[in-house]
């Protein structure tokens, strides 16, 4: 039996819960783009602000990508209903060559830098998005159609840092991961306020758009938004769980604290006993911290990961018995005795001085996360 949408407004005691855990912060950056959902993020934020005597300093922040005609004037709408709801608002704009491709990721790049810049100057260490439910869902079935594991199929976290914060000090907080937009809509109506639409959103060529026309048709057979948000939140407490195991096995194999830029040695013997996705997990963890170029991806790991426990059963991408040296992310890594050795690869000859394309051995890029 299909579940029933609901489509009510959120009452001001669901955003008293919603917001509950920030109340004690000094000051909170509030992403607000025009649409209906950031739009709803600072309507019940500036409600939920005024119930109480002390609270945290509401900052809005508007980013002008000057990708479409309108979006100025969406700006200024912002900032206007910032006035009338007492909000300090700040509009702030991506300016520079635009790229001709990868204009969306190129996008969010820039409103997570320009965000994270308005927070550092306003002293905040948090900023709220308005991903709702929807986002979750679609979020959901991004990773599905990628091939995505656990991590990846836990979705978005209520908090998370910033993707352009390398020093992970800012914080995002996503309070409407469980409430869908079409409630947020409903508030709105009922509070008779006005949002802008965004074209883009529906524009088929984007994965995105494309996953979210998707939705209604997968909900018809049952798959709606609220059991792929369901789905999200069970692999978050499979992740947790795993992250935890990890950290277990990782202080057998390694008690002391990792060098700097490695190299990271633990015992073979003791790795191969690990569950497989223990040690697909501890071989992220030891390429990302040891090599130059962050986590590999998870199809890349997993192959990895045959090679060195069944030296004898080689993968696809191997032809070795017994002794693997590879190369993958920056990184180096070797079974050979009774050591599993991770450390950081030389630099790659480029093309026009050697003529190859890579050491050999060296992976191709995997598919999924």
């Amino acid at each position: 039996m299909r579940e029933r949408a609901d489509e009510t407004p959120v009452t001001e005691a669901e955003a008293a819960a919603l917001f509950g855990d920030l109340a004690e912060l000094p000051s909170l950056v509030v992403a607000v783009s025009g649409g209906p959902d950031s739009i709803a993020l600072l309507w019940l934020m500036a409600r939920w602000r005024s119930s109480m005597t002390r609270g945290p300093k509401l900052i809005a922040v508007t980013i002008d990508h000057g990708l479409r005609p309108r979006s100025a004037h969406e700006a200024l709408a912002v900032k206007r209903l910032c006035k009338r709801l007492g909000v300090e608002h700040r509009t702030l704009r991506w300016i520079g060559r635009k790229p001709k491709t990868g204009i969306q990721v190129a996008a969010r790049e820039a409103r997570y830098r320009l965000l994270s810049g308005a927070a550092r100057k306003a002293g905040a260490r948090h900023i709220l998005t308005a991903h709702t439910l929807d986002d979750q869902a679609e979020t959901v079935l991004f990773r599905m159609a990628r091939g995505s594991g656990v991590s990846g199929l836990a979705g978005m976290g209520r908090r998370a840092g910033v993707p352009v914060d390398q020093g992970r000090a800012l914080l995002l907080v996503r309070p409407f991961l469980t409430t869908s937009k079409a409630r947020l809509v409903a508030t709105l109506g009922a509070a008779k306020i006005a949002y802008a639409t965004d074209p883009s959103n529906a524009d088929p060529r984007f994965a995105r758009s494309r996953l979210r026309a998707l939705l209604p048709v997968l909900a018809r057979e049952g798959l709606t938004a609220e059991r792929l948000g369901r789905l999200a939140r069970r692999m978050e407490r499979a992740d947790e769980v795993l992250w935890r195991a990890c950290n277990a096995a990782l202080a057998a194999l390694w008690p002391e604290p990792w060098p700097s830029r490695g190299p990271v040695s633990v015992d073979r013997a003791a790795f191969v006993e690990l569950p497989a996705e223990i040690g697909v997990r501890i071989l992220a963890r030891m390429i990302a911290h040891v090599g130059r170029e962050g986590a590999p991806e998870l199809g890349q790991l997993e192959a990895l990961h045959i090679d060195l426990v069944c030296p004898g059963k080689p993968s696809p991408q191997s032809a070795t018995r017994g002794r693997v040296r590879r190369t993958l992310a920056g990184a180096l890594i070797t079974l050979s005795g009774a050591k599993l050795t991770v450390e950081r690869a030389p630099p790659r000859r480029s093309l026009a001085k050697t003529g190859t394309s890579s050491r050999k051995g060296a992976f191709t890029k995997g598919r999924s996360r």
